[in-house]
């Protein structure tokens, strides 16, 4: 009995905790606490019984009030490095250079092209089933409320997206520039790692 009460009331401390804990980290970062709420029983279910439970991270869509932000309806399509998008091959100097200067990359913050008059250069947007992207790139069929959202495979391109109208939200307009230290700061965010992994994980399934 005394058992009982004991994980009782360090289950009780460990809530509230853990909830103030979460306040602060919405006030910080912006990450909705409900979400993780579940998990924490979960946990507690788990250290209680000795059973694995599978505990795996809220998505992006699900983590954080999209809705604060500025959108825009876009025409979002889906591109490559190779031949097929660009004209280049893996021997051309400039493959899989951005117009920015960096590297293509499909990560956390992928790598996106837009119209650089509607997105800057360095302008990070959130792209409901895709992620965040951070602008990097142009192209000639670019014009307009159009972004193409960048794919290592021709086949992830066909199976993951193909073409899409689609609402984007707008969380940092850019200033005309992006290096490989910014985009790899971005990737790197400690506060966003949870997120990292789950989505790195699913990408290379």
């Amino acid at each position: 009995m005394n058992k009982i009460k004991n994980w009782t009331k360090r289950f009780v401390m460990t809530v509230l905790f853990l909830l103030a804990l979460l306040v602060t980290l919405q006030s910080i970062t912006g990450i909705d606490p409900t979400v993780f709420i579940k998990q924490m029983v979960q946990l507690e279910a788990q250290a209680a019984t000795s059973e694995p439970v599978s505990v795996t991270p809220p998505p992006l869509e699900d983590a954080f009030d999209w809705s604060k932000y500025p959108k825009k309806t876009v025409i979002a399509t889906g591109y490559t490095a190779g031949v097929e998008s660009t004209g280049k091959n893996e021997n051309h100097p400039e493959y899989g250079i951005t117009y920015s200067g960096v590297k293509v990359k499909r990560d956390l913050y992928s790598t996106v092209a837009a119209d650089l008059n509607v997105f800057p250069i360095g302008t990070i947007l959130f792209i409901p089933g895709y992620g965040l992207g951070v602008v990097a790139d142009k192209g000639g069929a670019i014009k307009g409320n159009k972004v193409d959202l960048y794919y290592e495979t021709v086949e992830d391109v066909y199976n993951k997206w193909g073409k899409k109208e689609i609402e984007v939200y707008i969380i940092e307009q850019g200033n005309g520039k992006l290096t490989e230290e910014k985009l790899q700061a971005l990737n790197e965010d400690k506060s966003m790692q949870v997120f990292r992994q789950q989505y790195m994980g699913s990408e290379r399934k």
